[in-house]
This record gives structure tokens, C-alpha cells and sequence, in this order.
């Protein structure tokens, strides 16, 4: 042990240090080491090679440019840059680029799309493709176009919108690869090279010092105050605040900081982003010109100069904006608008525009689209175009198996041959894992949340099988939490604002989970990598208003429900199933009830299914999965549910009864009866 050292005010220390925590202290002070191993070096050096004999054949002409099919497919509006310095660009060096996206709604819309597709393009070319949420800059919001400030957005929200929009961007992402495959890009290891990436990450830790010496000193005035948007908002709208204004310069230090430790040399951005990414690249210039460290000073060349491109305002033949359908958004979130009906928008695309369309929103090479559109002009009616374009865009957004599904379901419904579609073909296959079904963003009743243990939170959310399947992903830390990591749940502060950070979850108390709390009402949680729910907090009494359910819910037990059911069939609460002839009246009175319903609600029902001898716990369970799978759903759906398990329970129970008679006849003791339906009491 080492001796402490004298207090300044004259009383010595009364401990010492531990020669092993001093070593520790000094060891957490050494600069990390990252060890590269040299078949990682091995395969770059490889990659390389191929980039520069691939260089040389464009520059030959045997291959063609990626920017000459950016221009044949109609992607560029405006250049940051000159197109010479593009091409040559792109041509020599493996360069990143980046698409941003602000979370200022819960959703991406059909509209963010279009930026995207040139970075889907670049990705599985082999350049460095960036998406970024901005978390931070969301606070800000974009004035670019706008006469009126937005709207302030809660903690609460901005969270949900950060959280909703990076998982939705991730499945896209997965998805663009499948679709890369199908039309023959091959994947490198590697070497296509993707992030998802939200500038709170740099934002939370940058010192505003650090942005005002390096960024601020070096812009004027002047033509910032010139730009079109600030003097449109401030001489037309309601002027424009300080935050606002120096937007573009955020948005310019995001760029700086992928430019510098991502190699990020271009940015693309919507029809309207030209003043913003000027912006950038007149900071980025500034920033890399001023260094004052000679050894971190970056050369004016080339290699280092960035770029950028907007992509065009799209407007359909009648001049109306893109993306909007009767003054709402085509939301890319399934649960705000169906796939159903964003497979429709597509659909409804006049013929004027569908060639257009297919060449900005699918990876279909132009040779296919010339044949799709030759086969469409010989009979406009059948609409293959719009279908061959719906299709693909459901593909790209939630995956070749939901756009066959919605393909299939669209043909049927509005083909001659058939004018009524199931809404569950009977050829669907389900959902294999129930969490990917759920919807994202869903609401609990507080006593759940602060009563209940966060097994049962995570059982009713969805992303656990049942509370031991819960309790096992935490014992194992698959399930996390979003908060402050590494910190205990009693003194957790929360999420940061702004910022997503996950950490493993643990069995804590009920009463810790308030710890975790955005706003007090919002709680965030992930199993694995992709399964996510954003659980907002809400009373019980509104829990209970709303009519809903949650799996796991007390007195909504799967065996109790069924039991309910028959008393109501019944309509008599002293009834006792253990006899054959109350089984027969029953049954009769069910089926009844179910034929009723079945006629006054005019529904189209698939035929019976063909129900094994199961016990009443399996029909059950097999009857309601589509409810596990679909999220919590209200009592009159799931009464429905058990409605058609009486219908399905028909020969289970006629065969019961055969049973119980020859049990009978064998003068069998009571209460013995194994059978399931008998062990279903009401008394």
C-alpha cells in the first residue's frame, strides 16, 4: 500500500492507494490499441486492386459510369461541384456518401424514397453509403421552404420518431441486398460497406467552443442573410429565430465530421436542399483550409474537395406533389399506411408517369423496364406497369414475401374473375416470429409498467413467447433497454435526449423501471437487433376506456376466455360442462349464435378448418394466433375469435361425449374425467 499524501488544509489522509488500483488508474489512461489482423489488410489491398482495374475500364469505356446511370434514370436536378470533377471523382476513389433524414414525424414517407435510391445504387456498386437521423438537428427542424416555424417536439416524441425511423431505415436496408441479389449484384465482404448513423452521437459530446473556433469564425453574414430561405421567412413568413439560422451550419459540421473520419466526399439531398449543401461544402472547405495542426492539415485536391447533388421535385401529371394522397403523407410505416394501400398509391399512378417512376424507384435494369413498358402500351387496362412498379416498391420497403402477399391480394380482389378476396389467403403463411409482426410504437396501462415485473412488460409487448421466455432473454442479455449504459436501474437518468442507446436488460424491481422513463410516459425496449417497441405509458383508467388487451393481461387467461364464451352461448352462468346432453344444447346454441353473427355482419369466412383432437388449450391457442401476432386487440375481436373455436371444437366435443358414455357405462368414479372440455367449470 502507498502512503496518502497531506490535505492542502493541513489533515493527512486517512486512507492510502492500492498499488492495484493505481495500476489500474494508469492503464485506463494508455492509448487503445486496435489490432488489425492481416487478412482484413490482405482482402482491402485486394479490393483496391479491383477498384483501380474497374477504374480503367470505365475510363476505357468497356464499363459504363454510375453517373451516367444516375442521369439516365433521372436523378440529378442540381451539382454542387462540376460534373467533371463527379466522374472523375467517383471514377478513381471508393468515396462515401450520405443521405440525411431529420425524425420531425414518426415515419419516412414515400418521399424520402427518391434521395435514398441513389445511395441504394452507390452501396451495391462498392461505395460507402451513410444514412444519417438527425436527432439533433430534429430539434431544430429545417426552415428550408417554410414561412412558419415548426412546431416544438417533445422529448417523448422526438425519442419515438429517432427510435421508428431507425428501425425502419434498418429493414430497408436489409432489403435493398435482397434486392441487389435478384438482380445480380453479388455482395463483397468488406467491401460494400454501409452505416446508420444519428448525429447526436457527435453532437452530445462536441463542445460549443469547439464549433464556434472551428466553423463559426469563418462564415459571413452577408450571404447567409442572402440565401432565399431566410429572406422569403423573414420579408413573407414570421421570421426566422437564431437556431434556424444557423441550421445549415449543423448540417454543414455533420458533413464535416463524416467528411474527416468517414471519408464522406458527397451528399445527397432532396429537391430543395441546394442552399444547404453549398452550405456544407463552402464549410468544409473553410474547416479543411484553416487547420492549424500542420500533421492533421488535409490537401486542397480532388480526393479531399467534397460534392454533392439533389435529386428532382417529383409532381404527377397533374402537377400535384409526390407522395401525397389527398393531402396525406404515404407513410412507409405498415401500421399507418397498409402495404395494401401503399401498393394502391402506386397503382393509381397515371400512365403518363410510370416509366418515369420504375426508373427512379426500382433496381430494375432499363432494358426489363423498356419491355414492361412495351407489354403495358399493348393493353393500358391490365396496368402491368403500375403493377410491376407497385410491387417493386412493397419489395424494397417491407420485403419480397409482404409484396407477393399484397400483389396477390390486390390481383384478387380487383380481377373479373374473382370479386371477393379473404383478408388471410388461405396459401399466407404466418408470421414465424411473433415480435416481427407487432406494431412498433403501442400503449400499456400503468399499473403494468410500474406494477409488473419487466418479464411481463416484455411478454406483453410482444417480444417474449411468454414471462419464462421474458425472464430467459434477460438472463442472457437479449433484451435491452434504452437508457444510459452501464449505469444501475435505480440511478439511471434516462435516454438522452435526442440520442438512442441500448443497454442489456436486468431483472430488476418493478418499481426501478420508472428509471427509465422517457418523459415519464415512454418506454423503449429491443430484443435482438431489429425487434422494437416503443411503449407509451398510459393510465388505467384510459387502458380500460380504450377497450384493447395485452398478452398476459389478469382475467384474460386463453382457458378463462373460452369458458366465458360457452356461458354467454349458453346464457346460462350455472351451467357445468360435464355432461353430454348440456354438451349438445350447447354446441347448438353456439352454432347458432355463430351462424347470427356470421349473416348480420355479412363476412366472408374461409371454410372449416380441419381441427385435430386436440385439447381446447391447443384449439385455442392455434384459433387466436393471429391475435399474439397482430398486438393487443380489443374484446370484441377476440370474442370473435372464440366464437369460431366453438364452431371448430365440434367434433372434439362430439367425440367427448362418446367417452363420457362409455365411461358411464363403466360406472367410473366423478371427477375423473380427463377429457379437456370437462375440466372447463363456471361454477
Amino acid at each position: 500500500m502507498l502512503p496518502g499524501s497531506a490535505f492542502r488544509n493541513g489533515q493527512s489522509a486517512a486512507s492510502t492507494l492500492c498499488r492495484r488500483c493505481l495500476l489500474r488508474s494508469l492503464a485506463s489512461r494508455r492509448q487503445q490499441i486496435r489490432h488489425v489482423s492481416s487478412s482484413y489488410l490482405n482482402t482491402q489491398a485486394e479490393a483496391q486492386k479491383s477498384w483501380q482495374k474497374k477504374a480503367q475500364l470505365i475510363k476505357e469505356g468497356k464499363i459504363p459510369h454510375l453517373w451516367d446511370l444516375f442521369k439516365d434514370r433521372g436523378y440529378i436536378k442540381d451539382i454542387a461541384g462540376t460534373e467533371e470533377q463527379i466522374r472523375e471523382l467517383m471514377r478513381r476513389q471508393r468515396i462515401g456518401a450520405y443521405v440525411g433524414i431529420d425524425p420531425t414525424a414518426p415515419s419516412l414517407h414515400v418521399g424520402h424514397l427518391l434521395p435514398l435510391m441513389p445511395l441504394f445504387w452507390m452501396y451495391i456498386n462498392g461505395y460507402r453509403a451513410i444514412s444519417v437521423v438527425g436527432g439533433a438537428t430534429a430539434k431544430v427542424g429545417d426552415p428550408t421552404g417554410r414561412l412558419h416555424s415548426r412546431e416544438p417536439i417533445t422529448k417523448a416524441d422526438i425519442t419515438m420518431n429517432i427510435t421508428k425511423i431507425h428501425y425502419q431505415l434498418k429493414r430497408i436496408w436489409l432489403n435493398v441486398e435482397s434486392q441487389a441479389g435478384r438482380f445480380g449484384y453479388k455482395k463483397e465482404p468488406r467491401v460494400w460497406s454501409r452505416a446508420l448513423v444519428n448525429n447526436s452521437q457527435w453532437y452530445n459530446s462536441l463542445r460549443f467552443i469547439e464549433i464556434v473556433d472551428r466553423l463559426f469564425k469563418g462564415m459571413r453574414l452577408g450571404p447567409m442573410l442572402s440565401r432565399e430561405t431566410v429572406k422569403r421567412k423573414m420579408e413573407k413568413g414570421d421570421g426566422m429565430s437564431l437556431d434556424e439560422f444557423i441550421y445549415p451550419l449543423m448540417q454543414a459540421w455533420d458533413w464535416w465530421h463524416m467528411f474527416n473520419k468517414l471519408g464522406v466526399r458527397m451528399q445527397i439531398g432532396g429537391s430543395d436542399q441546394y442552399g444547404n449543401i453549398v452550405s456544407g461544402i463552402e464549410s468544409i472547405k473553410y474547416i479543411r483550409d484553416s487547420e492549424r495542426d500542420p500533421a492533421a492539415k488535409l490537401p486542397d485536391d480532388l480526393f479531399h474537395t467534397p460534392v454533392g447533388f439533389t435529386v428532382p421535385l417529383l409532381t404527377d401529371s397533374s402537377g400535384a406533389k409526390f407522395g401525397k394522397s389527398s393531402g396525406n403523407a404515404v407513410w412507409l410505416d405498415q401500421f399507418m399506411t397498409s402495404t395494401f394501400d401503399l401498393y394502391g398509391y402506386f397503382m393509381r399512378r397515371p400512365d403518363a408517369d410510370v416509366e418515369k417512376l420504375l426508373k427512379l424507384f426500382t433496381f430494375l435494369p432499363l432494358g426489363e423496364i423498356n419491355k414492361i413498358m412495351e407489354q403495358h402500351n399493348q393493353d393500358p387496362s391490365k396496368r402491368h406497369a403500375q403493377h410491376a412498379l407497385a410491387y417493386e416498391v412493397v419489395a424494397l420497403v417491407h420485403g419480397l414475401e409482404e409484396a407477393t402477399n399484397t400483389r396477390d391480394r390486390h390481383k384478387g380482389l380487383f380481377s373479373k374473375g374473382n370479386t371477393v378476396v379473404s383478408s388471410f389467403p388461405e396459401d399466407r403463411t404466418p408470421t414465424a416470429n411473433v415480435a416481427s409482426a407487432f406494431q412498433i410504437d403501442i400503449k400499456l396501462p400503468e399499473s403494468l409498467i410500474l406494477g409488473k415485473s419487466i418479464s411481463r412488460i416484455l411478454y406483453a409487448a410482444g417480444l417474449a413467447d411468454s414471462t419464462s421466455d421474458a425472464t430467459r432473454l434477460a438472463q442472457h442479455q437479449g433484451a435491452y433497454v434504452a437508457g444510459a449504459p452501464g449505469q444501475p436501474a435505480a440511478t439511471n437518468k434516462g435516454l438522452s435526449y435526442g440520442d438512442l442507446t441500448f443497454t442489456p436488460i436486468k431483472t430488476w424491481f418493478p418499481q426501478d423501471t420508472k428509471n427509465f422513463l422517457v418523459d415519464g410516459k415512454l418506454l423503449i425496449l429491443r430484443r435482438g437487433k431489429h425487434f422494437v417497441r416503443v411503449i407509451e405509458m398510459v393510465s388505467d383508467k384510459e387502458w380500460e376506456d380504450s377497450g384493447m388487451m395485452y398478452p398476459g393481461e389478469p382475467g384474460t387467461g386463453r382457458v378463462r376466455l373460452l369458458r366465458d364464451a360457452l356461458v354467454r352461448a349458453i346464457q346460462d352462468e350455472n351451467i357445468k360442462v360435464n355432461d353430454p346432453e348440456t354438451n349438445k344444447k350447447l354446441l347448438d346454441r353456439a352454432e347458432a349464435l355463430y351462424a347470427a353473427k356470421k349473416s348480420v355482419n355479412k363476412l366472408q369466412l374461409p371454410e372449416t378448418l380441419h381441427v385435430k383432437n386436440n385439447r381446447a388449450r391447443q384449439i385455442l391457442r392455434q384459433s387466436l394466433r393471429f391475435v399474439y401476432q397482430t398486438g393487443p386487440r380489443s374484446v370484441k375481436d377476440k370474442t370473435a375469435a372464440i366464437d369460431e373455436v366453438l364452431e371448430k371444437a365440434k367434433r372434439e366435443m362430439e367425440s367427448q361425449e362418446a367417452e363420457q358414455s362409455k365411461k358411464d357405462t363403466k360406472k367410473s368414479r366423478p371427477g375423473k374425467d380427463k377429457s379437456s372440455f370437462t375440466r372447463i367449470r363456471v361454477d
